[in-house]
Order: C-alpha cells, then sequence, then structure tokens
C-alpha cells in the first residue's frame, strides 16, 4: 500500500482550481473526485457543510488547510477515500474565535472502514506538520507536481 498522497493521485482524486468561491462550494468541488468514481454520493458534501454550519469551521486548520468530513457511518459513501483539491484562491470559512479560518488545501475524507480511515487521518497529520510539503502542494498544478512535492520532502521520523 502506497502513502495517502499515492493512492489520491492513483484513483485521480485530485482537482486543481483557480477560482473564487464560497466555502460550500470549496466543500462540494472537493467531493467531485470521490463522486466521478463512485466513492460517494453527489449529495455527501451537504452533510459536511451542514455539519460545519452546526459545529462551526472545525474543519480548518492553520497553513491553509481544510480536511471537510461528515460524521462516521454518512450516508452517501461507498468507499473509504481522500479527495484533494487545490484552489490557487483563498477558501474563507468565516470567523472562529477571532480567527479568520480560511483554506486553500483541501483532504476530504470519505469514510467506510475504520481502520483504513484511521490510516488516512495518521498520513494527513504527518501532511500537516510538514510544512514544506504543504506549501509544494499549494503549488502544485498536475497530478506529478503532487508526488514530487512528496518526494521532494519526505516526512521526518523524529516527530514522534
Amino acid at each position: 500500500m502506497g502513502t495517502v498522497l499515492q493512492d489520491i493521485v492513483e484513483k485521480k482524486h485530485y482537482r486543481f482550481v483557480d477560482e473564487e468561491m464560497t466555502w460550500q462550494e470549496g466543500v462540494r468541488q472537493s467531493c467531485l473526485s470521490l463522486v466521478a468514481d463512485g466513492s460517494v454520493d453527489a449529495d455527501y458534501y451537504k452533510q459536511i457543510v451542514a455539519c460545519v454550519e452546526k459545529y462551526g469551521p472545525y474543519v480548518v486548520f492553520d497553513h491553509y488547510v481544510a480536511m471537510p468530513h461528515s460524521q462516521e457511518n454518512a450516508e452517501g459513501v461507498h468507499k473509504t477515500g481522500i479527495g484533494f483539491m487545490v484552489n490557487k484562491q483563498i477558501v474563507d470559512f468565516g470567523e472562529d474565535d477571532g480567527e479568520r479560518k480560511v483554506a486553500k488545501l483541501f483532504f476530504t475524507l470519505a469514510a467506510c472502514n475504520p481502520d483504513e480511515h484511521m490510516n488516512n487521518i495518521e498520513q494527513l497529520t504527518q501532511i500537516f506538520m510538514n510544512e514544506p510539503l504543504l506549501d509544494a502542494l499549494m503549488a502544485a498544478e498536475t497530478p506529478e507536481d503532487i508526488l514530487k512535492a512528496e518526494a521532494d520532502h519526505p516526512f521526518e521520523d523524529d516527530f514522534y
């Protein structure tokens, strides 16, 4: 089994966009590559939007990263996977505790297998701690750029 990023490229779960959009549209578009191969239903994104509307922008982290996801066992999820989207434009999720929550990188989770899901989250956590990798991913315009970013910025084993 390859890395999360290799899996994203292999399954064609990626999108590269350069357009202004609401956070709701960002969530919808970040799901499109998962919709394309039947991993999730077309309206899966609505569950994510509902969760963000209810709980706030909990899906947005530092360094322009968003990890949109719904609750476990969400309806319309048929395969565990991650959709990846880069938007050259900033997507504004609003304010939380006086801090603006914005994203350019979307790692959208779909889960129906808890073990695979936890493995994906562990690998994503490593990615989120690797700022040079995140910067390289923000500049990505092709699937080859994703793989090159990963090769150029390997994970540091001494995080643990």
